[in-house]
């Protein structure tokens, strides 16, 4: 006996009609009345009792089919239930970072959260700004550790992690390398070197360009070693994210603050998330990463800013 015909028996019943049961499993009607006679002469019983257009169920037919449901139903049961088993990888936490990040903590924050937090499954990866917020809106992962380039948006969780000192790296064979900080203008004889996928390059050289003031021609990198090996051989500067506690370097490269006017630029750095997708770990990850961001820089605690007018951006 196949499990097929068994479905087409039900679906007559159910339907009262060969013609509409065939439409709702999608065969022929001719198709599905030879697989019920095969049902028939397999069990050596008739089910259906057929008048002209007209059909009855027999007493066997009748049996036959309060039994069917409950197997059937009870088949599908176990196919959900064996997909979600299947399926079912536990609680996965997804994080994205920018691209040129290259502080401490955030390597830090994912290992302490791994240890008190073992069942769940951390899943990284990198991007520009705008790839981040891209993998966001649309679910590709959970939270981003990002700069903030827009006014805060009411449809994200904006958790403020703390404001940072912008830097860039030189070759020590640069002219302004001798310097103790580099002023935004002395920068624009230089190219600046920014680390972007290639489809990120306009965006990127935008915002620095119109947003941050970085005069002058541009240069790109796929990662952060590409970008200091440009450095080292003296072909422009590069932008750090200064995000918590930067590791040396490395030799031959000077690191910079860069000023406007008497000050050093600064930029604001978020955790953010959906607010729709709020859960516990995303707050948990979120928490431990400032906690060691504000350890380490003794920036005070700020809560998370949830204003602005944008509804779909961040």
């Amino acid at each position: 006996m196949l499990f097929r015909q068994m479905k087409y028996f039900a679906a007559v019943v159910d339907c009262n009609s060969f013609t509409e049961a065939a439409e709702h499993c999608y065969i022929s009607q001719s198709a599905i009345s030879q697989q019920i006679r095969s049902l028939e002469n397999e069990l050596g019983v008739e089910l259906i009792h057929r008048e002209n257009r007209r059909f009855t169920l027999t007493p066997a037919g009748q049996y036959f089919y309060s039994h069917c449901k409950a197997i059937l139903g009870e088949v599908d049961e176990l196919i959900r239930e064996t997909k979600r088993l299947g399926s079912d990888k536990g609680p996965q936490l997804r994080i994205g970072y920018l691209r040129c990040y290259n502080g401490l903590e955030l390597y830090q924050a994912i290992a302490d959260f791994s240890r008190l937090h073992p069942e769940v499954s951390i899943h990284i990866v990198n991007g520009t700004h705008e790839e981040l917020y891209d993998l966001l809106r649309f679910g590709g992962v959970d939270l981003v550790l990002n700069d903030q380039r827009r006014a805060f948006s009411s449809a994200y969780v904006n958790y403020e992690l703390m404001q940072c000192g912008c830097y860039v790296e030189l070759s020590a064979n640069h002219p302004l390398s001798r310097k103790s900080f580099v002023r935004i203008e002395e920068l624009k004889r230089s190219p600046c070197i920014l680390i972007t996928s290639r489809e990120q390059q306009n965006a990127e050289r935008e915002y620095y360009q119109n947003t941050l003031g970085f005069g002058g021609s541009y240069l790109f990198a796929d990662n952060l070693e590409e970008g200091r090996l440009m450095v080292l051989s003296n072909r422009g500067f590069l932008p750090i994210e200064s995000v918590g506690t930067l590791p040396p370097p490395g030799v031959s490269i000077c690191r910079l603050p860069v000023y406007q006017g008497e000050n050093q630029i600064m930029r604001n750095y978020c955790a953010f998330w959906r607010k729709d997708q709020t859960n516990y770990y995303i707050e948990a990850f979120a928490d431990t990463l400032k906690k060691l961001l504000t350890k380490e820089t003794g920036q005070g605690e700020a809560g998370p800013g949830e204003t602005g007018p944008a509804p779909d951006k961040y």
